[in-house]
C-alpha cells in the first residue's frame, strides 16, 4: 500500500532509501506541494513494514490537500501510537523500548530525556531479560534436580541453586531501586505546603518558582484553592501545591479551600509543614501537626527567619529547616532535602526511565522470589515461584503480554506516533 501512495504522489516508482525532491501531485497530475518524498523498503524502516515519508512547506490548507490525496489512494488515519505499536508487534522494539519513545516524547527534564533515551535503546530492556536469563537457568537447575530422588541431590548442587537464587534477589532489587528513580524522574512527586495562613507558603512556592505564581498579601485566608506548579530541582521535576491556610473559619468559600487542603493531603508524597519562625509555637500549630496524615512523610519549614531575633524554636519530634522565603536564605538547604525525602539519589549515571506497571512487576517478581526462599525445601513450590516471577518480569518486555494491556499502552500515545 505504501508503495502504491508512493507512485501516486511522484507519477512513478519510488528508489529505495532515496531523497525524492519532486511535486507532490494529485489525482489529475497537478502539484499540490513541492518537498522531499522517501520510500523505506521493508523490513528497513521503523516499523519493519514499506514506509513512505513527505515532508512539505506546512498549512493548514496544504497538509489538508495531502492528507486527503493519501486517503484516497488507501492510506487511513493513524490511531494513537500506531507506528511505535506496528515497530513492536514486528519486533523493531520491545515494549519497554516503545514506551520509551512516549517517555522521550513527554520528558520535562534534561535527566528524563536522557533516562528515555536510555530505555528507548535497550538499557532497561537488557537489564531485565539478564534477570530473566538467570532465572532460567535456575529454573533449569531446579527441573533437573526434580528428576532424581532427594537423597540422591548433591550437596554442590543445593549450595549451587542457593547461591543462585541469592543472587537473582540482590539483582531484582537494584533493578527496582533503579526503576524507583526513573519514575520518580517520569512522574514527579507531589509537595503539599501547609500550615496556618500568613506563614508564608506562597512567598516560598514563588521563591522555590523562581516566577510570581501565587498572590502575595498580609491579608489571612488570601488563598483560597489549590495552587499547583511544577518546578524543577537538578532534573527532578517536584509538584508544589500551595494550599489554603488551615484555621477556624466562618467564611464558607475560605472553608471550601480548607476542606480541599486535606484532600489534597491525602494525594501528597511529601508534606511541608510551614510555621512562622518568629512566633512561638500555639495551639494551632498543635493541631495542624496532628491533623496530617501519617503515612505521608513531612518535614517542618521555619519561614521568616529574617525576621528572628532569637534563637529558633527546636521542635522534638519533627525534622526542621530555617528559611526565609523572602530573602533566599536557607533555599538551597531546603531543595537538598525536599530531593532527599521524596527518594532521589541523584545518580542519574544508568538510571533508565520506567513506569508504574515496570514497577509493579518488579515488586511482584521480588515478592515471588521471596515466596521461592521460604518454600526452597519443596521443590515443586519453589519451582512454580520461580516461573510466577520471570512471568511477571517478562511482562516488562511484552515477551507475555495480553492484548488489552498493550491497547491501554499504545492509546497514551500521542497520533500516530
Amino acid at each position: 500500500m505504501s508503495l502504491a501512495i508512493a507512485q501516486g504522489i511522484l507519477g512513478k516508482a519510488p528508489t529505495t532509501r532515496h531523497a525524492h525532491y519532486t511535486d507532490f501531485l494529485d489525482g489529475n497530475g497537478q502539484p499540490i506541494d513541492q518537498g522531499i518524498l522517501l520510500f523505506y523498503k521493508a523490513p528497513y524502516s521503523y516499523t519493519g513494514e514499506d514506509v513512505v515519508e513527505l515532508q512539505g512547506h506546512g498549512g493548514v490548507a496544504v497538509m489538508q490537500l495531502m492528507l486527503q490525496r493519501c486517503l484516497a489512494l488507501g492510506a487511513k488515519l493513524a490511531e494513537p501510537g500506531e507506528f511505535t505499536r506496528r515497530a513492536y508487534l514486528n519486533d523493531k522494539l520491545d515494549l519497554a523500548q516503545a514506551e520509551g519513545v512516549a517517555d522521550l516524547i513527554d520528558a520535562t527534564t534534561t535527566q528524563a530525556a536522557r533516562s528515555a533515551i536510555r530505555s528507548l535503546n535497550g538499557e532497561f530492556s537488557s537489564v531485565v531479560e539478564n534477570l530473566v536469563s538467570q532465572l532460567i537457568n535456575l529454573r533449569m537447575l531446579v527441573e533437573a534436580m526434580l528428576d532424581f530422588p532427594e537423597e540422591d541431590v548433591d550437596q554442590i548442587d543445593l549450595d549451587k541453586r542457593n547461591k543462585q537464587l541469592a543472587t537473582i534477589r540482590d539483582s531484582v532489587r537494584v533493578t527496582l531501586e533503579t526503576a524507583k528513580q526513573g519514575s520518580l524522574l517520569r512522574e514527579g512527586a507531589y509537595v503539599a505546603l501547609v500550615g496556618q495562613p500568613n506563614v508564608g507558603k506562597s512567598s516560598l512556592l514563588n521563591r522555590l518558582s523562581g516566577e510570581q505564581v501565587a498572590l502575595v498579601s498580609d491579608i489571612p485566608g488570601t488563598t483560597r484553592d489549590v495552587i499547583r506548579k511544577e518546578i524543577q530541582i537538578d532534573g527532578v521535576p517536584l509538584h508544589i501545591m500551595d494550599t489554603a491556610g488551615l484555621r477556624e473559619s466562618s467564611d464558607s468559600i475560605e472553608m471550601m479551600g480548607i476542606a480541599l487542603t486535606h484532600e489534597t493531603l491525602q494525594k501528597a508524597d511529601l508534606i511541608l509543614l510551614l510555621k512562622d519562625a518568629s512566633r512561638a509555637d500555639s495551639t494551632e500549630d498543635l493541631e495542624i501537626l496532628r491533623q496530617l496524615p501519617k503515612s505521608i512523610p513531612r518535614l517542618l519549614v521555619l519561614n521568616k527567619i529574617d525576621l528572628c531575633l532569637g534563637l529558633l524554636p527546636n521542635p522534638a519530634d519533627t525534622e526542621s529547616i530555617a528559611v526565609s522565603a523572602k530573602s533566599g536564605q536557607g533555599i538551597d538547604k531546603l531543595r537538598a532535602r525536599l530531593l532527599e525525602l521524596v527518594g532521589w539519589s541523584n545518580q542519574e549515571n544508568g538510571i533508565f526511565m520506567a513506569r508504574e506497571r515496570h514497577l509493579i512487576a518488579l515488586t511482584d517478581a521480588e515478592s515471588k522470589l521471596a515466596q521461592a526462599a521460604a518454600v526452597i525445601n519443596y521443590p515443586e513450590l519453589f519451582a512454580e515461584e520461580l516461573r510466577l516471577a520471570q512471568a511477571s518480569l517478562n511482562s516488562i518486555t511484552g515477551e507475555f503480554t495480553a492484548d488489552d494491556l498493550l491497547g491501554e499502552i499504545f492509546s497514551r500515545f500521542c497520533i500516530g506516533k
